[in-house]
């Protein structure tokens, strides 16, 4: 069991496969998603990584989290959550950044978030009631819902009873979607159809509990300074032995031009001992 990521939505948009058919994905976005924390078996009784993601004013943070990022040495983060992970092997690094090579093309993933909120409203619209006639008797209640209840027995409205009220807004998880690319370089991920809430809402993304993890996958995570610390430290190596090379190439002539010299400087105190001896 890994990790997830949060994510946000940026939207959605089309690729092209191959053979020139298009595939309607949803572009998630890693923004700063960092480990902040752990939860380890002996103190909390379980296993978890506490993650954070996105920025935040350190004046909008209330005082308990933002100790907890100091603690971390990381930016106030706008969203964080927990993934509980099966034992110490899932954790990461506190201070980590995740990377999107934390889900490979193909695999499938679990998105909760929370619908877009409709805010309130009627049953036809609500749960779809088809409403009652328009003609014949039927006056200012075309689109009610009904009768609601029973006589004196059991003198109530039955809890749950399918009527006007908020709409949207609730917490939902998407299962088994489809990754269809992820974009490293700028911490992108698409995944195939539509996920929970609206654009730039933040979303929590995590392999798949229903289908078997596909082999190949980062454990216990993909890490962002992972395939990026080698290649910088060849190039400042490189570059430092060309320019010490060029260096002792350009002192080269002049230490031969300098090496002339230094007799003609031997022979100035001659001189002067000799016009000396002629005026003694």
């Amino acid at each position: 069991m890994r990790t997830g990521v949060i994510a946000k939505k940026m939207g959605m948009m089309r690729l092209f496969n191959e053979d020139g058919r298009h595939v309607p994905v949803t572009v998630l976005a890693l923004e700063g998603c960092q480990v902040v924390g752990a939860r380890s078996e002996d103190k909390d009784g379980y296993f978890a990584v506490r993650l954070g993601a996105g920025a935040r004013k350190a004046k909008n943070v209330n005082k308990p989290q933002r100790g907890e990022f100091a603690k971390a040495q990381v930016e106030p983060k706008a969203r964080v959550a927990e993934f509980r992970v099966e034992n110490a092997d899932g954790l990461l690094p506190v201070g980590a950044t995740i990377s999107a090579e934390h889900f490979v093309a193909g695999q499938l993933v679990d998105i909760t978030g929370h619908t877009q909120g409709k805010g309130f409203a009627g049953a036809m619209k609500r749960w779809g009631f088809g409403g009652m006639r328009a003609t014949h008797g039927v006056s200012i209640s075309h689109r009610a819902h009904g009768s609601t209840g029973n006589r004196q027995d059991p003198g109530k409205v039955f809890k749950n009873k399918k009527m006007a009220g908020h709409m949207g807004d609730r917490q939902r998880t998407q299962q088994n979607l489809e990754v269809v690319r992820t974009d490293v370089a700028r911490g992108l991920i698409f995944v195939k159809g539509s996920v929970p809430g609206a654009k730039n809402a933040w979303l929590l993304v995590k392999d798949a509990v229903k289908v078997a993890a596909p082999e190949g996958l980062p454990f216990p995570g993909a890490l962002k300074g992972d395939n990026d610390v080698a290649p910088i430290v060849e190039e400042e190596v490189v570059i430092a032995t060309e320019v010490t090379e060029v260096e002792a190439a350009a002192e080269a002539p002049a230490a031969e031009a300098a090496a002339p010299e230094a007799p003609a400087a031997d022979e100035a105190p001659a001189a002067d001992s000799g016009e000396e001896q002629k005026e003694g």
